[in-house]
């Protein structure tokens, strides 16, 4: 059966493309305004919910537009109560967002990227390659979905579910301002955190947004032919210059980063690596989670035992770097850093 071609998300349009549209439709000015704030402001995703506008505009509006949201193809439900979702968008590409709340408050991971190409040797979602960048609606929409499944306001969003967001960048810094602005979502900046694998240039863009938006960076390693062999995505991107950046983005924004280590046993957690991590981060502003490496399927990486971990934490400590220890959420439903998968649930889907 042929798909048909959906109709244009109207959330696509601009501003001045809104009020062209109500003026062509035969409608006052002000109708535009009104528009304007449902789509943006209070993020209904139906003409039908748009009370304060004529019939006969809307019923003109969805003719040609509508509200390409994503559409739920799986949904798990962890022990610590974190949801994991497969989206599917209108074009047919699906990747996993996951909701975590913890008391009045409730966290979103999001993905920028269906897929990513960075090949990391400890993560699920680059198995199988890059599929497509998602729009910054796409990743608004996972937040919306979130927001409403748990019938709840998300409270803060981490762009580190699957993709690399720096080679998604304007569409990510889009989506930040959307998540961030005022009458909408209103999120702080402070609790939007981006998470890149040390792409040096989108550092330094990082760096020169106005906004103080959080960075963190997956480092796990910092003896460099180790990264080489975890990250090879951004071997081009050596911890000398990467350290030389994150040093400028500090100069400049007066905010601490946070490097995310995963442990991982017999790889990144003796000595040397302690060391090299604590050379890496002694006397910088910078913050470090401490993770045991979360399993993935197939793959021979295996986590650090907590006593290492633990270890880790004291030394850093000791030498005065801020170091917390992160407990996984949703690791019995793959929900966790690191395992997140483009297609981790199609199967599962048509059993539920």
């Amino acid at each position: 059966m042929e798909r048909t071609k959906p109709l244009r998300d109207i959330r696509s349009l601009s501003e001045d493309d809104l009020v062209a549209l109500t003026k062509e439709l035969g409608q006052p000015a002000f109708r535009a305004k009104q528009l304007r704030e449902w789509i943006f402001d209070k993020n209904v995703c139906s003409f039908d919910d748009m009370t304060n506008l004529p019939k006969v505009f809307r019923e003109k509006l969805a003719e040609s537009y509508g509200f390409n949201i994503p559409v739920e193809r799986a949904k798990q439900v962890s022990r610590d109560g974190s949801r994991k979702y497969l989206l599917q968008f209108s074009d047919g590409v699906s990747v996993e967002t996951v909701g975590m709340p913890s008391k009045n408050k409730l966290a979103v991971c999001i993905s920028s990227q269906a897929g990513c190409a960075m090949g990391c040797a400890f993560c699920a979602t680059g198995m199988n390659g890059l599929t497509r960048s998602l729009t910054d609606q796409e990743m608004v929409d996972q937040v919306l979905h979130v927001s409403r499944d748990f019938g709840e306001r998300v409270t803060s969003v981490v762009f580190m579910g699957q993709g690399e967001p720096f080679a998604n960048f304007d569409n990510v810094v889009s989506a930040l301002r959307k998540l961030n602005a005022p009458g909408g979502l209103e999120i702080g900046a402070r609790h939007l955190t981006v998470s890149t694998c040390g792409v040096i240039p989108g550092i330094k863009r990082f760096a020169e947004l106005p906004e103080q938006f959080t960075l963190a960076i997956s480092l796990h390693s910092a003896v460099q032919s180790t990264r080489n062999k975890l990250m090879p995505g951004v071997k081009k991107h050596t911890l000398l210059r990467l350290h030389e950046a994150i040093q400028d983005y500090v100069e400049k924004t007066g905010r601490r980063p946070t490097y995310e280590y995963a442990m991982i046993d017999g790889v990144n957690d003796n000595n040397p690596e302690m060391q090299a991590l604590i050379d890496f981060c002694q006397g910088t502003l910078c913050h470090v989670n401490l993770i045991q490496l979360n399993d993935v399927p197939d793959s021979p990486l295996k986590p650090s035992p907590m006593e290492k971990v633990e270890t880790l934490q004291r030394r850093l400590t000791m030498h005065g770097v801020e170091t917390t220890i992160r407990n996984s959420r949703g690791n019995d439903i793959d929900a966790a850093c690191g395992q997140l998968k483009q297609r981790f649930a199609v199967k599962k889907s048509s059993d539920q």
